[in-house]
């Protein structure tokens, strides 16, 4: 596997080593050993989530505060989404900004998501599988959100806004400046 740190510092992209043959493929998703090492850290998974989402749904922009911050590692089992992180950590150089790429089913990426970020996808394919590896519980009272068009972060979700399938609930996240964090 291969760990490329991102701009946003902490923030990781992992690449797994992929075998081939006639018969399909074997990659290595996850080793807490190797994955600690790669990212210099000691991180411990203790929560799997999965979603499945259909094509246009928007998911986010998440986070946990306090005690209940989480860590994750996430990638795409069917499907492709566009994925965003975004730092939400006041005393950090790169507070506001974000990263993106489209993790898919073809290319196996993941991204590490540390401590003090937002998160959202949105679904590119006709539907997606997404797994999220946590290194905290959930904790509703500790939830938090930004909405995903806050013209601050300049994100380009890379579809048609218009398309967009968006619960409720994050429709009414409020924006960077105005969240608790």
């Amino acid at each position: 596997m291969i760990a490329k740190e991102t701009k946003l510092k902490g923030c990781f992209i992992l690449e797994p080593k992929i075998f081939e043959d006639s018969r399909g493929y074997f990659f290595e998703s996850f080793n807490q050993n190797t994955f600690n090492k790669l990212i210099g850290q000691n991180i411990n998974f203790i929560q799997d989530n999965e979603s499945f989402s259909v094509k246009g749904t928007l998911r986010g922009l998440h986070y946990q505060n306090g005690e209940y911050a989480q860590a994750k590692l996430v990638r795409v089992i069917k499907g492709s989404v566009f994925d965003i992180a975004v730092d939400i950590r006041k005393d950090s150089d790169t507070f506001g900004e974000h990263v993106s790429l489209e993790l898919s089913e073809a290319n196996k990426k993941q991204l590490y998501i540390p401590r003090g970020f937002a998160h959202g996808f949105v679904v590119l394919s006709d539907t997606a599988i997404f797994s999220y590896k946590c290194d905290n519980f959930y904790n509703k009272e500790s939830e938090g959100g930004i909405i995903y068009n806050d013209e601050s972060l300049k994100i380009d979700w890379k579809s048609r806004e218009d398309k967009f399938i968006i619960s409720e609930k994050d429709l009414m996240l409020p924006k960077l400046k105005n969240t608790q964090l």
